[in-house]
Formats: C-alpha cells, structure tokens, sequence
C-alpha cells in the first residue's frame, strides 16, 4: 500500500511538471504547420461545394529529455537520470471546408455568401523513439478533429455550433507507460453572432462544454469537466481599429476528485477585459487588453482554499514587414504572415496541483513568408509561474506557495519546392528554472514531508528536441 502511494504521488507531481509552461506544456508538441492553417494547406482539391487539403508528413529527430526528468542529483531526488533519443514522426492530416470566396468568383450566380458555411479538420500522429527501452516503449499515437458549422454567415444574424476532439500524449517521468498521464479533451458548443450596420459592430454569445478524461488510473482522480458562457464583440471605430470586449464565466468540477492524493477544489473562475486592437501607422499595429480574473475556488473559508483575484492583460506590438496588412479577425493582430511582435501576457488557469496557477510570460515572435516558398517562424518567451500553498488530501500542508521561471524558443523554417512539397526544420529549447523540490510523502504511509530520508520531486528541467522533416500537402 505505501509504495503504491507514492507511486502515485510521484505521478501526481509529475503531471504537474508539465502542467504550466504558460499556460500548458505539453510533452506531445503538435507541429508548427498543424497550429496555422495557411502554412498547412495547398491548393486544395475541389469536390462539388467543397474543397479538401490532405497532407502526409514524416520527421526524423532528437529529444534529449522527453520524460522531462531533473538533470539535478541527490539521495533522495525521485525524478532524475535524464534520457536522451531519436525520435521518428509520422503525420496525416485533411481539412474540408465550403468553397471559399476566391474558389466561388467564376461560379455563376455565387455572389451571395452560402447559407452554410463548414469547416472541419483531421490529424494523427505516430511517434517511434530510437534509444532505451524505456524510451522505446513510450511509442504511441496523438490525434485530434475539429467541425464547425456557421449558419448564415456574413448576415445580421447569425449562429454555429462546434465541436473538437484532441488525444494529448503526457507520459510520466518515472518512464512507466502503464502510468502514463495521456487523456482525451472534447468540447462542443454553440453560439450567437450578431453583425448589425454593415459590419461595424460584430458580438458573439455563447456556451461550451468541454471534458479532460484520463487513460490511465493513476489519472482518473484528475478527470474533470466545465461548463462555460462567454460572450466577445468588437466595435470598429477605424477601418483597421477596433475596440475589443471579451468575458467568461465557468464552471469546473472534477468527478472523481476523492481518488487524487493532492486536495482538488471545484471552481467557478471568471474573466473580463477591454481593450484597443489596431494599427497604428500602415506597418506598426497595437494590440492592449487589461481586465480582471478571479478563481472563485469551491471550500468556503477552509485553511486548504487558496483563491486568484487580481489584473490580468496582454499588451502586443506588431511591425508588419509588408505594408498596409489585411486586418485581423480576432484580438491577435499578428496574423498577417510577415511580421515581428512583442508582448505580454498575464492569466492564470485552473491546475491539477494547488487551486491554480498564475502565469505572466514576456514574449517575442517573428513571422516571414518569402514569395510563397520560404517560411521562418520564431517563438521565444520567459515566464513566471505562481503557484500557491499545496495541501494533501487530509488538509495537511505539502508545500507553501512558490514560484518557478519558463523560458522557452522554437524556430520552424520550411521551403516549397513546389506548390505540393515541403521540406522543414523545428528546433525547441525549452528550460524550468526552480529551486523547489516537493515532498512524495503521505502522512501515515512515508517519513514526514521534509524528514529524513523523504523522497523528492525536483521542479528544475531542460529540453532540447531538434527535427528534420518533409511534407506533401494540397
């Protein structure tokens, strides 16, 4: 039974290692074209009303820390020896949308938009290491799919409803696969939008569901599932200027929360900011929201409750390498493709370790697509994670209240040879910067937390991954 427990709470910590690189890392990076749909797709391939874009993609690499085990020694230190290897990545994707407006031009009689407009995606990922058989037997499959259906789009009024599906592959530092944090997120929601005035005010109403459910056992304790409205709008004041609104309330429960070892509270946070999103001059373009979170934290005045209330924000500052660039849909105004931004970010998210974590990262990112062929992506922020005081399960005190340094960098380059064939480049840095080491002990079952002999789980680890690849895509 005690080694049992700590086995699990080893885990338990383990997640919580990769639970916050601001705001989520994921051990299972989806690849750069995957996260931008006009880097993913080529000319497309028209069926009726429709137009398809498969792609198939293979990469070979190296991790040199994929368990993201501490590279700190010592007796009593449970999550070190760091494992390095090759990995081998495997890649299918297909979107499928409505035609799109330049598709529909030489279309006779298709000035009008549709009165439905769907758009939905597939992919899946196999990863096969090359190096130590506990490297080895991590191989697995990550995947996820996407539909959206809009009703009367580009009309006063209007409405869509979604859903999403995504398998996150997690493993755990001790190596175990059967011990694995891999788990299915899925969603589904609806909303209202409203485009009075030709456009000059656009709002959105809506609600969503969305489940974390874990694959393995040592995870169920985690599963949890929330509820949230939200609604967002956006006032043009400017051709390319906009006053911005967005707010969220939420409801999270986890549904099994007595099978954990650390104390998890149900909670209700809530977000609300305003701000300014536009250009500037024709090059310089300035994205600033500032508002207000809360955690609202389930517990009523118990010791065990801790509680996030305070300002939180983005600020963003965008030089756009090609003037006069097409004006962004949402609050990221550094879509356009050629582009340098600065910014920062301030949240907080709800956690699996502690009632939740605060994050504020600086960051700076850079865009460029040369002549339809040579693509530079470059992404680099440094962060600090505020973690608050972490309780057992019985109430009694784990840790206090902490705070650890992210920083992280990833390049992605890629040439066209022709409008079909790509062949591209990742390279990722990324670094936990801590002098917190947790105790694995339950009292009862192990030595004290911060006795003789207690196991430790230190927070401090780097990772390297470098990958070479090609792509056929339409």
């Amino acid at each position: 039974m005690t080694n049992r427990r700590i086995r699990s709470w080893t885990c338990i910590l383990t997640l919580v290692g990769l639970a916050a690189p601001l705001c989520v890392s994921r051990t299972a990076h989806a690849q750069q074209w995957l996260k931008d749909r006009r880097y993913q797709e080529g000319i497309g391939i028209r069926t009726g009303d429709f137009e398809l874009h498969p792609g198939i993609a293979a990469e070979v690499g190296y991790d040199s820390n994929y368990l993201l085990r501490t590279y700190k020694t010592g007796p009593n230190i449970a999550n070190g020896n760091p494992e390095d290897g090759g990995m081998l990545r495997m890649t299918g994707s297909l979107t499928m949308q409505t035609l799109g407006q330049q598709r529909r031009e030489g279309d006779t009689g298709a000035a009008e938009p549709p009165k439905v407009q769907m758009r939905a995606g597939l992919a899946a990922t196999y990863r096969e290491f090359i190096g130590p058989a506990e490297l080895r037997d991590q191989r697995n499959v990550s995947g996820q799919a996407n539909l959206r259906l809009d009703f009367l789009p580009q009309r006063p009024l209007g409405f869509a409803i979604y859903g999403n599906y995504e398998r996150v592959i997690q493993p755990n530092t001790s190596g175990n696969p059967d011990l694995s944090f891999n788990r299915d997120d899925m969603g589904a929601g609806a909303e209202v939008i409203t485009v009075p005035g030709g456009g000059t005010l656009d709002w959105r109403w809506g609600y969503q569901i969305r489940a974390g459910l874990f694959e393995q056992t040592e995870g169920v304790g985690f599963n949890n599932i929330t509820h949230e409205a939200y609604t967002k709008g956006r006032w043009k004041f400017r051709p390319r200027t906009a006053l911005l609104y967005d707010g969220s309330a939420r409801w999270r429960s986890f549904t099994q929360a007595e099978r954990a070892l650390n104390l998890l509270h149900d909670s209700s946070p809530v977000r609300s900011r305003i701000g300014i999103n536009g250009l500037v001059t024709p090059r310089f373009a300035f994205l600033g929201l500032v508002g207000w979170g809360a955690s609202f934290n389930y517990g009523g005045n118990r010791p065990s409750v801790r509680q996030y209330d305070s300002v939180i924000g983005q600020a963003e500052f965008d030089f756009f390498l090609t003037a006069n660039p097409a004006a962004p849909e949402d609050s990221n105004v550094s879509l356009s493709i050629s582009s340098i931004a600065i910014g920062y970010n301030r949240d907080f998210q709800a956690a699996y370790l502690g009632d939740y974590y605060g994050s504020d990262r600086g960051y700076l990112k850079m865009n460029y697509f040369f002549a339809g062929r040579a693509l530079v992506a470059l992404e680099g922020g440094v962060g600090a994670i505020e973690y608050p005081d972490i309780f057992f399960q019985n109430g009694v005190q784990a840790h206090s209240a902490f705070t650890d340094i992210r920083a992280d960098a990833t390049l992605f380059g890629e040439y066209r040879f022709s409008s079909i064939f790509a062949m591209n480049t990742t390279f990722r840095y990324t670094e936990n910067f801590s002098n917190t080491q947790l105790p694995l002990a339950v009292t009862g079952l192990a030595p004290p937390p911060g006795g003789a002999g207690t196991p430790l789980y230190d927070m401090n680890w780097r990772r390297f991954e470098a990958f070479l690849g090609a792509r056929f895509f339409w």
